[in-house]
């Protein structure tokens, strides 16, 4: 019986995690900041929830100890680095020359289609599971939480995966609050501003993925050559 009674430490641990691995500034924080901006608190969210799913299943299957998941992140990281990164640049391009709409007030985000919010889901989602030292992280933080608190069983696992998933939806509510409300302060000339600032920041971040992964195949072939 004692065995499904959950460690009451693992909620507030849970939360922490959660909430500590979304608030880095990065491209899936600069989405949702834009997207905040321009549609207001409820298309912040929106795109705060395709990382949501993404850590939440990432989470779910450290905990059940998938360790295939995991050891298949590290044999293709390079080809997951190199989607990862076109899509970023595709994404700053496509940002880049979007005509900047604010569309941020109640009335007129109630007119947005369903299919707005799921594309901006879907696309975090993606991001989320394309970056090979994020997924990675969560296995090692699972691997490393015993430092912390002991989980007996499946139950305190689920639960602590229930508490990422509730600590990461709070620091996207909180952003997407935060943000929706200075974006009544914006007119068209700021947010085209912070379109393109965006944009050049996710062309950015992919960037630096495949660069990376450049980097690497030239020590590869150095070490080739000069060996």
């Amino acid at each position: 019986m004692l065995d499904y009674i959950p460690n009451p430490l693992v909620i507030p641990i849970g939360l922490a995690i959660g909430f500590l691995v979304a608030a880095p500034i990065g491209p899936v924080n600069i989405l949702c900041i834009q997207r905040a901006l321009e549609r207001g608190f409820l298309g912040g969210v929106a795109a705060g929830s395709g990382a949501v799913l993404g850590d939440g299943i990432i989470a779910l299957s450290a905990s059940l100890g998938i360790s295939a998941i995991s050891g298949a992140i590290e044999t293709y990281k390079g080809t997951i680095q190199i989607v990862g990164g076109v899509a970023l640049v595709a994404f700053g391009l496509n940002l880049w020359f979007q005509p900047p709409q604010i569309i941020a007030s109640v009335k007129t985000t109630r007119n947005l289609p369903a299919h707005a919010y799921l594309l901006d889901i879907s696309n975090t989602f993606f991001l989320t599971l394309m970056n090979p030292g994020a997924v990675l992280s969560l296995f090692a933080i699972f691997g490393g939480i015993g430092t912390f608190v002991e989980l007996s069983g499946y139950v305190d696992a689920l639960l602590l995966v229930a508490a990422i998933v509730a600590g990461n939806l709070a620091w996207w509510v909180f952003l997407s609050f935060l943000t929706g409300y200075f974006s009544q302060h914006f007119k068209g000339k700021s947010l085209s501003m912070v379109n393109k600032i965006s944009s050049l920041l996710l062309i950015a971040f992919g960037g630096v993925l495949l660069g990376e992964i450049i980097a690497v195949r030239m020590d590869m072939l150095d070490s080739v050559f000069f060996a």
